[in-house]
Parts: C-alpha cells; sequence; structure tokens
C-alpha cells in the first residue's frame, strides 16, 4: 500500500489525512482559523502521530474540486508546495467524489448522488456508480454547477442521496423522490481522499506538482453590490 497525504479545504470542513498501510490518520476543524492557517499544523501533527516524514510518502492527494473558490486554491496551492519540498507527485480528486465515498461507507451504498451547497443560491452535483470488483466510482453524471431545482439524477434503484445542499435548499428539494433521508451533513473530506488516492496512484494517475490545477465550474465567485442589494430588496418584498 502507497503512503498517501491527502489535504482538502473545499468546504467551511478543513481537514487532512494520511494514509499508511491500513491505518488512516486524520485531523479537521471548522470555524476556528482559516483554511490556510490550520492546514499545514494539521499535517504536522500527523505526520508525528505516524513517525512518518514527509518525503517517506509516495504522493500528496488534494480536494481539485469543485468547491469554494479560496478553498481549492487553499488545497492546490499547500499540496503543490509540499510536494514541491519532498519531490513528490500530487493527486488532484474530485470532491463530489469523495462525498460518494463517504456516503457509501455509511451506508453500503454503491449508487450514490451528491449535492454540495455552491452558494449563490447554486449547487455543485453529480451521481456515482461503485464498481465491487475494481473497487472504484465510475460518473453517472459528471460533476455540474446548477440551480438546486435543477438537479436531476439518472434514476436507478437505491440510489442514495448525500451533501450540505439539501439542507442550504430544503425547498428546492421538497417532494423529489430522491431527497427523502438524504444525508445533509456529508462534506468533502480528507479521509476519503486518502482512500480513493491509493487506487488512483496505482492507476498511474499522479501528476508532477507543477501540473497540479483546481477544477472550477463557476466563472463568477461573487455577487455585484448591485446584485446583493436586488437580492434582499427580493427578500423583503417576499
Amino acid at each position: 500500500m502507497p503512503i498517501i497525504l491527502a489535504i482538502e479545504t473545499s468546504s467551511e470542513l478543513a481537514s487532512c489525512a494520511l494514509l499508511a498501510g491500513d491505518t488512516v490518520f486524520q485531523r479537521s476543524t471548522s470555524g476556528v482559523r482559516t483554511h490556510s492557517q490550520s492546514i499545514l499544523p494539521m499535517v504536522q501533527e500527523l505526520l508525528g502521530e505516524a513517525g512518518i516524514a514527509l518525503a517517506d510518502c509516495d504522493a500528496i492527494a488534494f480536494g481539485a474540486g469543485p468547491g469554494s473558490f479560496t478553498g481549492v486554491r487553499t488545497a492546490c496551492g499547500v499540496a503543490q508546495g509540499l510536494a514541491f519540498g519532498a519531490r513528490l507527485p500530487v493527486l488532484p480528486l474530485v470532491t463530489l467524489e469523495a462525498m460518494a465515498e463517504s456516503c457509501r461507507a455509511r451506508t453500503g451504498a454503491v449508487e450514490v448522488l451528491t449535492v454540495l451547497d455552491a452558494r449563490m443560491n447554486e449547487v455543485y452535483w453529480a451521481q456515482y456508480r461503485h464498481d465491487a470488483a475494481l473497487g472504484a466510482w465510475s460518473e453517472v453524471v459528471a460533476p455540474t454547477l446548477a440551480a438546486p431545482e435543477a438537479v436531476a439524477p439518472v434514476a436507478c434503484e437505491g440510489l442514495a442521496a448525500c451533501g450540505n445542499g439539501f439542507s442550504a435548499y430544503p425547498e428546492a428539494f421538497a417532494g423529489k423522490d430522491f431527497a427523502p433521508g438524504a444525508l445533509d451533513d456529508i462534506l468533502p473530506h480528507a479521509r476519503e481522499m486518502a482512500v480513493l488516492a491509493a487506487p488512483a496512484f496505482a492507476a498511474g494517475k499522479a501528476v508532477p506538482a507543477a501540473q497540479a490545477q483546481p477544477l472550477y465550474l463557476r466563472n463568477k465567485v461573487a455577487y455585484t453590490s448591485a446584485e446583493r442589494q436586488a437580492i434582499n430588496a427580493a427578500k423583503a418584498g417576499a
């Protein structure tokens, strides 16, 4: 088994994990410090707990997105910096697939819809199917940016749903047949990144640090002042 360090900061939860053999060491924090301040100390704690030097790792995985614009840039930048210093390759991984893995670990589901709050009244979503023989996920619907009302998974038996998009926009999902029972507390986490990184590394998907890139699905990252005023006025009128 490879030794892989994973970093994830695409949401309000910052996390890191270290896969070493059959053991996954992990740390996470939310709402206390900014991700850029918290992630490196957590990495140092993990390496110390495992008794492993960064140079002993085989690769560094990171949540490439979709997610918070600043968050995915942070994960990419930290992964690149550590990889350059230790001369390691990197594994850019999709945050929504990590959420699917978390859902599978909790429920056993192999057909999973993931919905992540993208702010600005939109969500990032994707649909995945797990192949037990290959031990890997395949995309049924690729990561997409859409209004919550536009989420339309491919119908299949045993579809499970997860992600904070369900709690962020409950009205939009009311009455949808895939929404009841959705695990709305699941966010991207480095623990699942580390698990997904092992087969990705074995499949030769690692790239040089210089080639690491965030996955962006949105060009616009914030409302203008005029747009915010219009939104607030509409809410007040409603």
